[in-house]
């Protein structure tokens, strides 16, 4: 017969006097630790649509989509892998975060497994297409400071934004003029507005 060592029956008893070492995690929450990887959540005030985070998911949980005048994102947690590679290449740091909630288990739809969020876009100034979303180009202007002046449709819609500038209605034009340089415009109007003037 085989005597047991006496660092497992110290730990034996060291167990019975102060109780078990796994949690009650039924009976009691879980609090997982500071690190922990957990569901993502997006931040609506943080994030501004850049879609960093849809194109870096290996998953494919996080889908992007524009349609007229927006931007949605949507990530499914059904699929996410928590890998955390949405947050680390968010550009504001903040935009989308992963939590500690970790019991993602449920008898409903599928589709409460969702979170979404839409951005409003820029839209050119000439032919109404969409650019980026407004929140993007107002981090970027804040992020550039005075340097944001530099560049024309920057400027504009920082102004825009701030209310010291006029908002023009949608022009289509046939001939841009050299004034026309000096709008919001998407990279092809600019492309003609620079060519043409």
């Amino acid at each position: 017969m085989r005597y047991p060592k006496l660092r497992e029956l110290k730990e034996a008893i060291r167990a019975l006097i102060k109780g078990p070492y796994t949690s009650r995690f039924p009976y009691e929450p879980h609090k997982p630790y500071e690190r922990f990887r957990g569901r993502p959540e997006f931040h609506e005030n943080d994030c501004v649509g850049c879609g960093a985070c849809f194109q870096v998911c290996p998953a494919r949980a996080i889908d992007m989509q524009d349609v007229k005048g927006k931007r949605i994102l949507t990530v499914n947690w059904d699929t996410c892998i928590f890998c955390g590679q949405c947050q680390a290449n968010c550009i504001t740091e903040k935009g989308i975060i992963l939590s500690n909630e970790f019991d993602l288990a449920t008898t409903g739809k599928r589709s409460e497994l969702k979170q979404t969020i839409e951005k409003e876009f820029a839209v050119c100034d000439c032919c109404g297409e969409n650019i980026v979303p407004k929140d993007q180009i107002l981090w970027v202007a804040k992020r550039l400071g005075p340097l944001c002046f530099s560049n024309a449709s920057l400027m504009l819609f920082y102004l825009r934004n701030l209310g010291l500038a006029l908002k023009e209605g949608l022009l289509p034009k046939e001939e841009f003029m050299r004034s026309d340089r000096i709008k919001v415009l998407c990279p092809r109007c600019r492309r003609e507005a620079v060519l043409k003037s």
